[in-house]
């Protein structure tokens, strides 16, 4: 099966779940064409296809609740229950159980792939990531609030932070609905406001990849003084049952975030049929276009590597995982992450052609 086959099997079994929106497929589409960065992130589907044939002397190990569709920019910032700012994987939509190398070998794969934006060596990337993890696993974890001591991590999150003005003014140009939302949607965001009477105007927002294609209303409003926004994005079951055969089966996404090292944001929820959550210039995913100039890209990708531990010690695997990774040879993950990369580069000038 080649790319393009790939896609048009993956669209129709998504498609059978849920409401799909055929002008963002079609941008999604053009933009899978433009990167090898980006064609990673839109095409998780190809991956869990791929990787097991691709890497399999990788994918075996312990199996956690893994992230799945997990790379560089899939990490961002929310606030706690006590208003703290927080880092840390922000998307679960792939969420399932998978070899817990899954997500290390695509993490490695997009740091691999994203040469415009980081400027390290595939062998200083995997050394990172891979050293990250490790500690955070001999440390049990420890999620990343931002807010108790300066250092590396926080003063890159927090360049995005000094402009605020620019993210209310990019949402209140959104195009407006010609149509309200389902009626399920109003409900599920009401729940995540802090006074029901908020009156919300609902838009239309392109983000994202590998979720474009699906409906996401976008409400925002003003309340005390100040704008505030909602966003309800439709949830369905992972690309992994996708590329196992199955027409069926559960969504982790709850149970992963449940179970994680993690400060949680008590704003995010599952409603019904959507994922509910707040935006606002801190609660949202961070790109590395938002990062500052000067900045240390060894300390981010280390972070990515022990934030990526703390998810997988949810599912209570970290000694069997540190005896895995033990008995693997020293340049294991650049390898599969070099395998990998040539796989999706592959890929990728096939759906160019």
């Amino acid at each position: 099966m080649n790319i393009t086959q790939a896609t048009t099997r993956y669209e129709a079994w998504l498609g059978r779940q849920i409401r799909l929106l055929q002008g963002d497929l079609h941008l999604k589409h053009q933009r899978m064409r433009e990167d090898p960065f980006f064609f990673l992130r839109a095409t998780y589907y190809r991956w869990a296809q791929v990787w097991p044939e691709a890497c399999p002397k990788t994918c075996g190990g312990p199996v956690v609740l893994s992230v799945g569709d997990l790379h560089v920019e899939n990490f961002g910032t929310w606030r706690d229950a006590e208003g703290r700012l927080v880092w840390g994987v922000n998307d679960f939509d792939e969420a399932g159980p998978l070899p817990y190398a899954n997500d290390l070998v695509r993490l490695a794969t997009s740091a691999f792939l994203a040469v415009e934006q980081l400027h390290v060596s595939p062998q200083d990337a995997g050394g990172e990531i891979l050293r990250g993890y490790q500690d955070a696993l001999k440390g049990g974890g420890n999620p990343f609030v931002l807010v108790d001591r300066r250092t590396a991590l926080r003063t890159m999150v927090r360049n995005r932070l000094r402009e605020p003005a620019k993210f209310w003014k990019k949402l209140r140009r959104l195009a407006p609905l010609r149509n309200r939302p389902p009626s399920t949607v109003l409900p599920a965001i009401r729940s995540i406001l802090p006074d029901q009477k908020i009156r919300l105007c609902f838009g239309h927002r392109i983000a994202g990849l590998g979720s474009l294609g699906r409906e996401r209303y976008t409400g925002l409003g003003f309340w005390q003084g100040g704008w505030l926004a909602r966003e309800a994005k439709a949830w369905a079951l992972s690309a992994n049952l996708f590329a196992q055969g199955e027409s069926g089966g559960r969504q982790h996404i709850e149970e992963i975030l449940h179970c994680a090292v993690r400060a949680h944001d008590p704003y995010w929820k599952i409603r019904g049929a959507w994922i509910v959550r707040r935006l606002s210039p801190d609660c949202f995913r961070l790109e590395l276009s938002n990062l500052p100039e000067e900045r240390n890209e060894m300390k981010l990708l280390y972070s990515m590597g022990w934030e990526t531990a703390n998810i997988h010690l949810g599912s209570s695997h970290g000694a069997a995982i540190r005896k895995d990774l033990k008995g693997k040879p020293s340049c294991w993950l650049l390898r599969a992450a070099a395998q990998m990369r040539d796989e999706v580069l592959s890929d990728w000038r096939d759906w160019r052609g």
